[in-house]
């Protein structure tokens, strides 16, 4: 009798030491740009990527998120494909992320679909991106998110008539030119000339660009540069030609004041008006808390940046994936959960609207101000919880 119950007493604690359910390690091939002008692109989101993990050890559950890097080098989208490619054959990822410019993402999107893989986007901003695949997520920005807002404030708010555009010539550049002139024009304005100014693999010299909207003499020149040395070059140049004492205000997406490169501006930046969703000077708990952890991580003289956030958050957008499912990615269940999905983000609420699988968000209009020996993000006015307009107002190929 004494042997049976040892025996039962025995196999009870067994029962015990086997799990509910095994713990999973999920592969995610990471699609970067880590090379050339454009490498701290890469590096922004990555790094905060690796925050989330390390900040929520628990948020896939006990589930372990391996990141599979891989280096999309340039904009032309051939090396991401390829990257793309071996990451889903040879590497077996059940997810993708990253994709800083808008030909990685579109020319990967075919080989997601194809291999039922879902592609979180962490930064491409053309807008009909996620109309490409079923299977792609965006938690960063539509183009038209900011660029629609902003022209409808120049011409109600700003006192802008006229205005003329300056772009980089792909295609988030042609998207944040058409969804200006159409905020812009639908509130009374009129553009008064388009103006392409080179491509994002390299920074052109912006100053006959600069000096013919200098001769034009537009009330408002709206301008959509790469973040990084296109806009700091672009706003240096700005101030050169004397473009603000001539009465032309300087205006455009968050991208033009990217906090890495703010207090490189100077006194060329300040007065500037932008719409973005995203400062490291914004004030709640939850941005806080997030650039709090990242000088701890990476030193007090780092910033974090809009595609940090759009790192971070796209990091728990995963997370929350994998837990979810408890490791085991399938992909549509994938798709299907992150439907919906709310988050409190450093830059304010977020949803992945259900419908177009595209970030919905707070859009701030937000002025450079001095402060002291710094330059500062002060927040003018708040747009809340704004859907990609491209879709909303069925544009283009957003109606596709």
């Amino acid at each position: 009798m004494r042997l049976l119950k040892m025996l039962a007493c025995a196999a009870a604690l067994a029962a015990l030491a086997v799990p509910a359910a095994q713990a999973r390690t999920v592969k995610v091939g990471v699609v970067l740009t880590f090379s050339g002008v454009n490498a701290e692109y890469g590096d922004q989101i990555l790094r905060a990527m690796n925050l989330y993990l390390k900040e929520h050890p628990k948020a896939a559950s006990d589930n372990k998120i391996e990141l599979i890097k891989r280096d999309s080098k340039n904009p032309s989208g051939t090396v991401a494909k390829t990257e793309v490619q071996e990451l889903i054959t040879r590497d077996k990822v059940e997810m993708l992320a990253g994709f800083v410019f808008s030909p990685d993402a579109i020319a990967s999107a075919p080989l997601a679909t194809e291999a039922k893989v879902p592609m979180i986007v962490m930064n491409a901003g053309t807008a009909w991106i996620t109309n490409l695949s079923p299977y792609i997520v965006r938690t960063s920005f539509s183009m038209w998110h900011a660029a629609y807002p902003m022209g409808t404030y120049a011409a109600k708010t700003l006192g802008c008539k006229t205005a003329a555009v300056g772009y980089t010539d792909y295609p988030p550049g042609k998207d944040s030119l058409e969804a200006f002139e159409k905020g812009f024009d639908g509130a009374g304005g009129k553009v008064i000339d388009k103006i392409p100014m080179g491509n994002p693999a390299q920074v052109p010299d912006f100053t006959p660009f600069l000096q013919r909207v200098k001769d034009e003499k537009p009330d408002c020149f709206y301008v959509f540069v790469p973040a990084g040395v296109h806009a700091a070059s672009l706003v240096k140049t700005y101030g050169d030609l004397g473009l603000r004492a001539a009465g032309i205000k300087l205006i455009g997406p968050l991208d033009i004041i990217q906090d890495t490169k703010l207090q490189q501006m100077g006194k060329a930046a300040a007065g500037m008006v932008v719409m973005g969703h995203y400062a490291a000077d914004y004030d709640n708990p939850a941005n806080k808390a997030f650039v709090k952890a990242w000088h701890r991580a990476y030193g007090s003289r780092s910033t974090p940046d809009f595609m940090a956030v759009a790192g971070w958050d796209g990091m728990a957008a995963i997370a929350h994936v994998v837990k979810t499912l408890n490791g085991k990615i399938d992909p549509d269940k994938a798709m299907k959960a992150l439907e919906g999905w709310k988050f409190d983000s450093p830059r304010g609420p977020i949803m992945i609207d259900p419908h177009t699988r595209d970030i919905v968000q707070n859009e701030h209009v937000e002025e450079v101000v001095g402060q002291g020996d710094r330059l500062h993000v002060k927040v003018l006015q708040t747009i809340p919880q704004v859907k990609d307009p491209c879709k909303e107002l069925k544009v283009g190929k957003c109606a596709q």
